[in-house]
């Protein structure tokens, strides 16, 4: 009994020493998923080449084909004073020191270290250039009936209504998801395309908008007859 006792009394003092409290175990995890959850508006250097990394991870580095909005790294071992980190532009080409723009998005990395070696071959001691990709990530712009309209970064592919689910969603009080608009600039002109998404919510077969680095997606009010 006095074993029994003592272990009782052992527990009980361990208990007092080292209270375990379980709202603060609950506040602790609740605290943690929120500030992971604040990760994803944000996309800071750090991030955005940890998903280029990601990306280059998933396939390999020679069937990477790079896109506007990426930035890349271009080394010149023989002539370091040529280096140059650029973002690919909307119209994908770069613009480099000696030999002007150059046409980037479409290609993968290796394809345009082999083009680069071409151009600046004159100018080379030794023929060999590198091209890395450090970030990837472009922006596009959601506006009118959705809940959180404003800038919206992706670091893959998007669609337009994927855009507008990253912009909290439409408006359904308001919204008119048969004439959502996409405005894109081509060159010197600005096209419009005029999207049924609501053909995409409710199921029925319909092909996905790829956006653009810089698109607009315009979501308007719908009409009420009183």
């Amino acid at each position: 009994m006095n074993r029994r006792s003592n272990s009782t009394s052992q527990n009980f003092l361990m208990k007092k020493k080292f209270p375990i409290s379980r709202g603060l175990l609950i506040f602790s995890v609740v605290i943690v998923g929120l500030l992971a959850g604040c990760q994803t508006e944000f996309f800071p250097d750090a991030v955005l080449q940890a998903q280029a990394k990601a990306r280059e991870a998933t396939v390999p580095p020679e069937l990477v084909n790079l896109r506007e909005g990426d930035e890349i790294k271009i080394s010149f071992p023989g002539s370091p004073t040529l280096d140059a980190t650029q973002q690919i532009r909307r119209d994908g080409k770069i613009s480099l020191p000696l030999v002007g723009e150059v046409d980037a998005a479409g290609l993968t990395p290796s394809d345009l270290q082999k083009k680069l070696v071409e151009l600046y071959a004159p100018q080379l001691v030794s023929k060999e250039v590198t091209v890395e990709l450090v970030s990837s990530s472009f922006p596009v712009y959601v506006t009118g009936m959705v809940l959180h309209p404003g800038k919206v970064i992706s670091d893959h592919p998007l669609t337009a209504l994927e855009a507008v689910m990253e912009a909290g969603g439409f408006d359904y009080t308001t919204a008119n998801l048969k004439k959502v608009t996409v405005i894109r600039r081509e060159g010197n002109v600005m096209k419009h395309y005029t999207l049924n998404l609501k053909n995409a919510l409710d199921g029925k077969e319909n092909e996905p908008f790829n956006l653009k680095p810089e698109d607009i997606i315009y979501v308007p009010e719908k009409f009420t007859v009183f």
